[in-house]
């Protein structure tokens, strides 16, 4: 179609277009067009999350692998840092300060090995967590997935380095009288349950620590009270008979405490239930499913702001 001006030029016009006088949103609606990087729905999301399975696994082994690639002794680290924990507690507050009055020498030594092992678990997914965002951007922005990835593969990895230490937990307890009976099964439900509130709490610290980072300077001090609020070092019930009951009672159903608990009433023979709280293994659930459902849902409302800015 053309129409000539009055110095006989021609202008060509054309019909108006079908889109002319839509919003950008009715544009993007009639185009199938949506939001790059934008938060899909929360069960769209676990979706995601389930397809890029083999690669949060493959991501923890390779963190781990690389944890201490570059020391001479290499992957005995993840048994020999604990374990050297254990060993410098023993001494300032087995011997020195005399924590493990109310257990015999065959009860303390493995109470304490196990309370470090347990407690690190906790301890290093949460210092993972904190820089699990802010520690990978060159990842984050380059690359599409879901990044809840990131600090569940990084609570994983944590979980496989326990399990290393528990070889060497085993043999401690065995050398000190406790040998292997049902109740060591026990030990497979704690751990799920610590490695589903560890999760969650990696989680809660990852989106944190995405937008603070100077929390990964405060969070060392943070886990180092909680360690010696958890009893690792000593029997709660003992150490605090002399207190009004309810702070004992508060210290003993803090999650830290429950899982250590319930590992050492599993796999230490002196350990007997008197030293539990009641109900222990509901609230080990409850704490479990709270935090883990709590702390997915808290990363998964910020999902489209992570890595910008």
């Amino acid at each position: 179609m053309s129409d000539t001006t009055h110095e006989g030029a021609v202008a060509l016009s054309t019909p108006p277009s079908a889109d002319a006088g839509l919003s950008a949103a009715e544009l993007a609606a009639k185009y199938g067009l949506t939001v790059s990087g934008a938060r899909p729905g929360l069960f769209e999301y676990v979706r995601q999350l389930w397809g890029r399975r083999h690669f949060i696994t493959a991501f923890s082994r390779a963190k781990l692998t690389a944890q201490y690639s570059q020391a001479k002794l290499g992957q005995l680290w993840q048994v020999a840092t604990p374990l050297l924990n254990a060993l410098v507690y023993y001494l300032i507050f087995g011997l020195i300060l005399g924590t493990s009055r109310g257990m015999s020498k065959e009860v303390f030594i493995p109470f304490l090995v196990t309370g470090v092992f347990v407690f690190t678990f906790t301890q290093s997914s949460v210092m993972a967590g904190v820089r699990a965002i802010s520690g990978n951007l060159g990842l984050v922005r380059a690359l599409h997935f879901p990044r809840a990835s990131l600090p569940v593969s990084f609570s994983l990895q944590q979980l496989q380095q326990l399990l290393y230490s528990m070889i060497v937990l085993v043999i401690v307890i065995v050398g000190f009288g406790s040998y292997p009976t049902l109740s060591w099964l026990l030990v497979v439900p704690a751990l799920i349950m610590q490695f589903v509130f560890n999760t969650g709490l990696a989680l809660i610290m990852a989106r944190l620590g995405s937008k603070t980072p100077d929390l990964a300077q405060l969070m060392p001090f943070v886990m180092r009270t909680w360690m010696y609020a958890s009893g690792v070092m000593f029997s709660i019930t003992v150490m605090l008979e002399d207190q009004p009951d309810w702070v004992g009672r508060v210290l003993q159903y803090n999650p830290a405490a429950i899982y250590m608990d319930l590992i050492r009433y599993a796999l230490i023979d002196g350990y007997g239930s008197e030293n539990l709280p009641p109900h222990v293994w509901i609230v080990g659930l409850a704490w479990a499913a709270f935090i883990g459902l709590a702390g997915f849902v808290y990363f998964w409302k910020a999902e489209e702001r992570y890595g910008r800015g």
